[in-house]
C-alpha cells in the first residue's frame, strides 16, 4: 500500500513552506527517501500551499488501485512490465494471471529500484522503455 507516503505528505506543514527544499526537509524527517521526496514535491503547489494530488481520494481509493481487477478479455500486443528488483508488485506467482491477459508480456527488473522506478533510477527506467519500445 502507499497510504505511508500519502500520510507523509499529509503530514507536511504547508504553511512552513517557502521552497520544495522545505517540504522535502519534513518528508526527510518523516523517513521518505531522497528520490521520493523530490518526486513528491513536483506535486507540490507552493503558491497555493496545497499539494496538487487528491491525497484523500488516492487514500479513500487505495484498496482499489491496489486490487487487480477481473477482466474478460486480453491483450495480445506487446507488453511491458518493469519492476524495481527490490519492488515485490510484480513477483514471479503474477506472471501466470498476467500472461493469461497479455501474452505477449515481457518482464524485466531495475536493479537498485523499489516500486518507484522511474524516479529511483530515471535514466534506468527511459532506457527500458525506449528498447522495449524499438523492439
Amino acid at each position: 500500500s502507499q497510504l505511508p507516503f500519502i500520510e507523509a505528505m499529509r503530514a507536511v506543514d504547508l504553511d512552513h513552506v517557502q521552497r520544495r527544499a522545505d517540504a522535502e526537509e519534513q518528508l526527510a524527517a518523516l523517513g521518505v527517501e531522497p528520490a521520493l521526496q523530490s518526486f513528491f514535491t513536483q506535486s507540490l503547489d507552493l503558491t497555493g500551499k496545497r499539494w496538487r494530488l487528491n491525497l484523500d481520494g488516492l487514500a479513500r481509493e487505495m484498496p482499489k488501485i491496489m486490487d487487480f481487477p477481473q477482466m474478460g478479455a486480453s491483450w495480445e500486443g506487446p507488453a511491458l512490465f518493469l519492476a524495481g528488483a527490490a519492488s515485490d508488485y510484480v513477483r514471479p506467482e503474477h506472471r501466470p494471471a498476467i500472461r493469461a491477459l497479455f501474452p505477449k508480456a515481457r518482464f524485466a527488473r531495475i536493479p537498485g529500484a523499489g516500486h518507484w522506478l522511474h524516479a529511483e533510477k530515471p535514466r534506468e527506467f527511459e532506457s527500458s522503455v525506449r528498447t522495449f519500445l524499438n523492439a
